[in-house]
């Protein structure tokens, strides 16, 4: 791998743990093997490298197409939060410094928000095409729509190791979970129905009295 390229990863993995404080050009040197000399021909300073840094992790988050002719809401869905999902459980270090660090360093949080920006595009164009086939009934905003689901999957993702006791099923089971209520609230089914039974029986095992 080019100097650079290390020098990337390397500054992206001691920020997430460091914060930008922390994150000293030394650090991101020893980390990606290499002298400051060549991380200061590379990038001229700290925060032009932890900028780049940044904007390259995320633009390789970019989620799995929605399929422009939707057929089976319930299995394209899940198969595209679970991609988002996992790769926000990769992210969740850096996106919690970006946000703490938001008030002091506001250019790294600009570069993260670009990433959910075009994911809730490209789920708000996906939902307009269900409902154009008539796979998707009732009254809804799209974006509102669009801003459950993504909320949803970005809740679970942040805080599940920190307050684990608000997600009593399974990291796996997560994504299907909501997708499934999801489907229900926009008046789309899956194909097959697997999805929606799932949640149904989750839901009504959590209202049985204990």
């Amino acid at each position: 791998m080019a100097a650079r390229d290390r020098l990337l990863d390397a500054a992206a993995a001691v920020y997430a743990q460091h914060g930008h404080l922390g994150a000293t050009t030394r650090r991101i040197a020893d980390a990606a093997g290499v002298n400051e000399v060549t991380l200061f021909r590379h990038f001229g300073s700290k925060d032009a490298l932890l900028r780049d840094a940044v904007q390259n992790v995320y633009e390789r988050g970019v989620p799995s197409r929605l399929p422009q002719r939707p057929l089976d809401p319930g299995a394209e869905l899940t198969t595209w939060c679970e991609h988002h999902h996992q790769f926000l459980i990769r992210m969740r270090s850096i996106l919690r410094i970006n946000m703490a660090e938001y008030a002091e360093h506001p250019e790294h949080l600009k570069h993260a928000c670009k990433l959910p920006v075009r994911v809730a595009d490209e789920l708000h164009a996906y939902l307009l095409r269900l409902r154009a086939r008539g796979l998707a009934r009732g009254r809804w905003n799209a974006r509102a729509a669009t801003a459950m689901l993504m909320g949803a999957v970005f809740g679970d993702a942040t805080q599940r190791d920190i307050m684990p006791e608000r997600f009593p099923y399974s990291e796996r089971d997560a994504v299907r979970h909501y997708v499934a209520l999801f489907l229900t609230a926009i008046g789309a089914s899956p194909r097959s129905g697997q999805t929606a039974g799932k949640a149904q029986r989750y839901v009504s095992e959590k209202r049985r009295p204990t």
